[in-house]
């Protein structure tokens, strides 16, 4: 069992950052693959960014040269940075991990609402 706890969201204008930390505990070396997905009203949940456990990463073109996923495996945590800020970024954003037998986990979820 992984269990996954995201922290940081909020309320920001247009132009702003935001850094998301989700905070992982459980069987953490069975993790393979982590991600940050986002879910905005009326819309399918959608792949923000992801990391492998050896820190490759992959971004979506919407969120490339803006947010910036990263590991810190000492403190057990992954978070997403997130700059200039746009209206469209608004959702609930989830973190996700896959474990090497292929269960998937997730997070309850963090609001994050950007204003114009």
């Amino acid at each position: 069992q992984v269990h996954l706890v995201e922290s940081g969201g909020g309320m920001v204008q247009t132009g702003g950052s935001l850094t998301l930390s989700c905070a992982l505990s459980g069987d953490i070396s069975s993790i393979n693959l982590m991600g940050w997905y986002r879910q905005a009203p009326g819309k399918q949940r959608e792949l923000v960014a992801g990391i492998l456990s050896d820190g490759t990463t992959n971004r979506q073109d919407s969120s490339k040269g803006r947010f910036t996923i990263s590991l810190d495996n000492a403190k057990n945590m992954v978070s997403l940075q997130m700059n200039s800020l746009k209206p469209e970024d608004t959702a609930v954003y989830y973190c996700n991990a896959i474990t090497d037998t292929l269960a998937s986990y997730w997070g309850q979820g963090t609001q994050v609402t950007v204003s114009s």
